[in-house]
């Protein structure tokens, strides 16, 4: 199998104290990697700082911190405060997130999100070697920053959050990997030529690119109502248009349309029952410790240099179905 993460679950909200019992039993287990997030919860950076600092050998990521909520500057500190607090030990990750987060929530522009992910990722870049920035761009212009501190002792990779060709092409150009999510096994190679094709452009080489995959998965002898849990959450990504487009080209185009008159005519249930049991296989991973630890076997196989457990848990009081889902798969 691949390399191992774990994403730390942000779909089920969890006190503090049980995010870091998942994170060192996943380290004891031999996991390579913790991801943590953010959409409304709690932010990524301190979760990242608190992970770090209650493990010795687990590297930890973020999967995905948006590059328009936060300037290039203050994530490149960022990054840098975390190399130095855990050397060798860090990956930033970085994406683009939805018009609904940057300008409902957030009220910043959502424009060209990829031009905009290319000039901070270059600046990140110089953040962290420690040279003076100056950058005119079309989002950014800037002049004369400079760390105040050393560059952090040991690189800090850099992986892009990747949906759409544009963007995983954009991966292979300048990111150190590149995450995915919510892709069936049977799209993972696609992905990886888009990959591919960003590279030779650059004239880079993959030799050491990282491709990882959040993968849904619960662990869990009652099936069923974990699968209306994911058909759930499926069901709100169907509804976004950048995902709508990346599941119809995935081959689930009759149930994302499916899905979308539902929700438009108002019928929230209605939308979820179009979520078919193919939709479901293709993206999550429920049921037994054994049927669960093959189909991980399947996406490993696809081309994946990291399967990333994501796990959830349709119970109201979900801690002992993730524990088990995490324990169920030893690097």
């Amino acid at each position: 199998m691949s390399r191992l993460g774990l994403a730390v679950p942000f779909s089920n909200p969890l006190p503090f104290a049980d995010h870091l019992k998942l994170a060192r039993e996943a380290e004891a287990r031999g996991y390579d990697v913790a991801w943590t997030a953010e959409v409304g919860g709690p932010d990524a950076v301190t979760t990242m700082s608190l992970l770090a600092t209650n493990t010795t050998r687990l590297r930890i990521a973020t999967g995905i911190i948006p590059v328009q909520t936060r300037t290039p500057i203050v994530l490149g500190m960022t990054a840098a405060t975390l190399g130095t607090l855990a050397p060798g030990r860090i990956a930033l990750g970085l994406g683009v997130s939805s018009r609904i987060i940057v300008g409902q929530w957030h009220g910043l522009p959502f424009t060209r999100p990829l031009a905009q992910l290319r000039e901070a990722v270059t600046i990140i870049r110089m953040v962290l070697a420690g040279e003076r920035v100056n950058f005119e761009g079309e989002f950014y212009r800037l002049k004369n920053f400079r760390l105040l501190t050393p560059p952090p002792p040991q690189p800090v990779p850099i992986y892009l959050g990747a949906l759409g060709p544009r963007m995983l092409q954009l991966a292979g150009e300048i990111a150190d990997g590149v995450l995915l999510n919510w892709i069936p096994p049977e799209a993972i190679p696609e992905s990886i030529k888009q990959i591919e094709i960003g590279a030779r452009r650059a004239g880079r080489s993959l030799d050491n690119f990282e491709i990882a995959c959040f993968i849904r998965v619960s662990v869990t002898d009652d099936p069923e109502p974990a699968r209306r849990w994911l058909a759930r959450d499926i069901t709100g990504y169907c509804i976004v248009d950048s995902y709508a487009r990346f599941f119809t080209a995935s081959g689930f185009g009759a149930e994302v349309e499916a899905v979308k008159r539902a929700w438009h005519a108002g019928d929230r249930a209605g939308a979820v029952a179009q979520i078919s049991p193919r939709f479901l296989d293709g993206l999550g991973v429920v049921g037994s410790e054994d049927v669960c630890r093959h189909r991980l076997r399947d996406f490993a196989k696809a081309g994946l240099t990291q399967t990333v457990v994501f796990p959830f848990a349709a119970d109201p009081a979900p801690f002992p179905i993730l524990l088990r889902t995490v324990q169920a798969f030893p690097a």
